[in-house]
């Protein structure tokens, strides 16, 4: 399948000169030192109930060096949570683009499995109206432990919509890709910390690529 003009922006972008141009934190000390980055694509706020977003994750291994893994995820709730009141009065959760320092951990996803659970205060933007547009306004903004996993969707199959799998998690769309994310991540924890950074970014911030 060919590549997306999305997917090969986020496969050229100088990842460690974006973050510190926002003065944020990219790791560099020690191998599989996670830098989890999350990238929203422009939809102009539209809710596609698509897996339209990308997660990188920027890495060194003993082996190889710089390593740059890609994987699909929404990190948008879908049309099921954007369409109705079911989880908060103030509405649905959108995580607001930042860098989220340490806040999350190796845990159980709802009890089941083996994911990335929020542990520190994430800020998410609100939207009760149901009008199938993201309200991403700074007076909606919410600050707390809302339970903004990183999860997969089916445990067995590739999804292409988001449908119930995500009130404001981030979502991974296929099992395998998860799998692979979560390898990392253990080895992330056996050389390191159990400590995770997730940074989220929108796509008009990838403005400086690999030279």
């Amino acid at each position: 399948m060919a590549k997306s003009k999305f997917y090969k922006k986020c496969e050229n972008a100088n990842f460690a000169k974006i973050l510190r141009e926002k003065g944020y934190e990219f790791f560099t000390n020690g191998a599989y030192n996670l830098n989890i980055i999350g990238v929203r694509s422009d939809q102009q706020n539209k809710v596609t109930n698509l897996f339209d977003d990308l997660l990188v994750v920027v890495y060194q291994t003993p082996e190889k060096g710089w390593t740059k893994q890609i994987y699909k995820i929404t990190t948008e709730p879908g049309t099921y949570y954007m369409a109705k009141k079911l989880l908060n009065k103030k509405g649905t959760s959108i995580l607001v683009p930042g860098q989220y320092r340490g806040c999350y951990t190796i845990g159980k996803h709802r009890g089941k499995y083996d994911a990335l659970v929020q542990v520190g205060e994430l800020t998410v933007y609100r939207d009760n109206n149901m009008d199938m547009t993201y309200d991403l306004r700074p007076e909606k903004r919410d600050k707390g432990l809302f339970g903004i996993n990183i999860h997969r969707s089916n445990e067995f199959s590739v999804r292409e919509t988001i449908d119930k799998y995500s009130a404001g998690c981030q979502v991974f769309a296929d099992p395998n890709e998860f799998a692979s994310f979560m390898r990392l991540c253990k080895l992330q924890q056996k050389f390191l910390s159990n400590k995770f950074t997730y940074t989220l970014l929108n796509e008009s911030d990838l403005i400086y690529t690999l030279s």
